[in-house]
């Protein structure tokens, strides 16, 4: 269980354990002094998504075993940076996101109004 906050206000809740994600790979999408990309947003990730990643020069498919990385495909749920997930966003490309699992440290880059608008019920 994480001390965190979600955006919600709420106790900040598991994105995913398998694949195992978040900076400090706990399965939480919450942030520290030495996380500099802020990964805090849980997403699901699309197809469309993973390209859009790759086209900006960041590619989750292709697994890095020594970063503990198994490479994501459409439907893995992972901690996005928060500025990618923006930047994402911005050009159409943003997939949906667990709000529940969701740091509200990510209220400072994204507005709450613009991740429900991507919000997908946790199951």
């Amino acid at each position: 269980m994480s001390d965190e906050t979600n955006v919600l206000g709420e106790p900040l809740e598991s994105c995913c354990q398998n694949p195992e994600t978040g900076f400090y790979r706990d399965g939480y999408c919450r942030t520290g002094p030495r996380d500099q990309g802020q990964h805090v947003i849980c997403a699901m990730m699309t197809g469309e998504f993973l390209e859009f990643s790759k086209a900006q020069g960041n590619d989750l498919t292709t697994p890095m075993p020594q970063h503990n990385f198994p490479g994501l495909e459409a439907g893995d749920r992972w901690c996005l940076c928060a500025a990618r997930w923006k930047e994402a966003m911005e050009a159409g490309k943003a997939p949906p996101v667990f709000l529940e699992a969701t740091e509200e440290s990510a209220l400072k880059v994204v507005e709450l109004e613009k991740l429900k608008r991507f919000a997908v019920a946790k199951s």
